[in-house]
């Protein structure tokens, strides 16, 4: 069998090893949209639980359209300017629509990054666009807490005081959230770092229904629900990519029920029924945009537990053309490579915040407790790989036939896409 798994921009060729047996996990076959264009008029025309965009907008002041970061792989060309095109025509004065960038505490997008997000020239050129700054004050709104778990509410002033909130954003299978999208566009994407801290720290995360694809009981979506609700009318414009970035399906509306049907539509292509577990799982960061960081490759190395016997070998493909990420979640692995994962598990779990992006680094804890796993193809500064946590290989071939020597079991998972699939025995 000759399989490939997402690597940067490109893939990587995994080698056919004598003896091994492999079974590639991917999405069913879908078709893409024929006329993607078409089809976003056709939503912004019939939305889901709302009136028509252009019909929203009349006798409003003003607008603000959150886009997510340069992480997501979101269709903006697509839907940006008939967006703004859309508003303006309903009277709102185009200097009065900001697009904001939904960065959460990731670092800005700006330059010829930022030119690459929006995708389009004539928003570049014509609308204001913003990053959020979680760390500014000045840039938040207190809304209150939520009355579950006393979450604090700060979120985006542009947000907050725009007449008219859209969110925009790709729905995927996310590790703790359950899925991207919608809500979760709102907080943690344009939201304060206290906020974020808290619905990330090691009570909400160590909880077992916040994991991929479930909704039902997650603790992080039953907090980004209250914090929607508190901030009060948002619509939202969910996309669903294959693994081409071709459109699939878009859909628009009230931020809760439009999600909803594009989150069903996902589940269908992304939850992918398994027979057996296996000793030895290749997967990938599902490349480029996600693969940038080791810190977004973690969402990787958990998305496939399921499937991977305890004690197996997971074999993580990531390009991680930026090395580890933000210097916070560098010092949150180096507390981590000194202690060790349950040591390190053991010392956050009293904590009412988490240190910011500590809470990657308690997910790598939690599956280096269940897995042995080993990182192929990172751009890794060779003084900073200890950081990783993980065993370094510079040999696919080479690693997959050790783990079946240790195991004893030929049979070898590969998933390309990483963690826009979701494998489940």
């Amino acid at each position: 069998m000759t399989s490939h798994v997402l690597h940067g921009r490109g893939d990587v060729l995994v080698p056919d090893v004598p003896g091994a047996v492999f079974t590639s996990i991917a999405k069913p076959p879908a078709t893409p949209l024929t006329d993607p264009s078409a089809a976003v008029r056709n939503v912004l025309e019939n939305p889901i639980g709302s009136r028509p965009l252009a019909e929203l907008a009349q006798g409003r002041a003003s607008a603000c359209i959150v886009i997510c970061d340069i992480t997501r792989p979101v269709p903006n060309h697509l839907f940006l300017r008939p967006m703004v095109e859309t508003l303006v025509e309903a009277g709102i004065p185009l200097e009065a629509i900001t697009i904001l960038v939904a960065t959460g505490l990731h670092r800005p997008n700006l330059g010829p990054e930022l030119d690459e997000l929006v995708g389009d020239p004539w928003v570049v050129a014509n609308v204001r666009i913003g990053n959020h700054f979680a760390r500014d004050e000045a840039m938040l709104v207190d809304l209150g807490r939520t009355s579950t778990r006393g979450t604090p509410i700060h979120l985006n002033r542009l947000f907050v005081e725009a007449d008219l909130r859209i969110v925009t954003g790709l729905i995927e299978p996310h590790f703790m959230a359950g899925w991207s999208g919608g809500r979760k566009v709102v907080a943690p994407g344009v939201a304060g770092h206290e906020t974020i801290r808290t619905f990330h720290s090691h009570r909400f995360m160590a909880d077992p229904l916040a994991i991929q694809c479930n909704l039902a009981g997650n603790p992080l979506h039953e907090e980004q629900l209250q914090i929607v609700a508190a901030v009060g009318e948002i619509y939202a414009l969910s996309t669903v990519i294959d693994e081409q970035r071709r459109l699939l399906q878009v859909t628009f509306g009230d931020v809760i029920a439009s999600h909803q049907v594009a989150v069903d539509f996902a589940a269908g292509l992304c939850e992918v029924a398994v027979a057996r577990r296996f000793h030895t799982v290749v997967t990938s960061s599902a490349g480029y945009p996600l693969d940038k960081t080791y810190y977004q490759t973690v969402k990787g190395m958990v998305t496939p537990l399921d499937i991977l016997e305890p004690g197996g070998t997971l074999i993580m493909v990531s390009e991680c053309e930026e090395g580890l990420g933000s210097p916070e979640f560098a010092e949150s692995q180096a507390r981590l490579a000194a202690l060790g994962p349950k040591p390190f598990l053991e010392q956050i779990t009293p904590k009412r915040l988490a240190d910011i992006d500590e809470w990657q680094t308690q997910m790598l804890a939690q599956a280096m407790l269940r897995a042995r796993i080993q990182l192929f193809g990172a751009r890794i500064a060779p003084d900073q790989q200890q950081l990783a946590c993980v065993e370094v290989i510079d040999d696919l071939a080479v690693a997959i036939a050790a783990s079946i020597e240790r195991s004893g079991d030929p049979a070898v998972a590969v998933i390309p896409e990483g963690p826009y699939v979701v494998p489940v025995v």
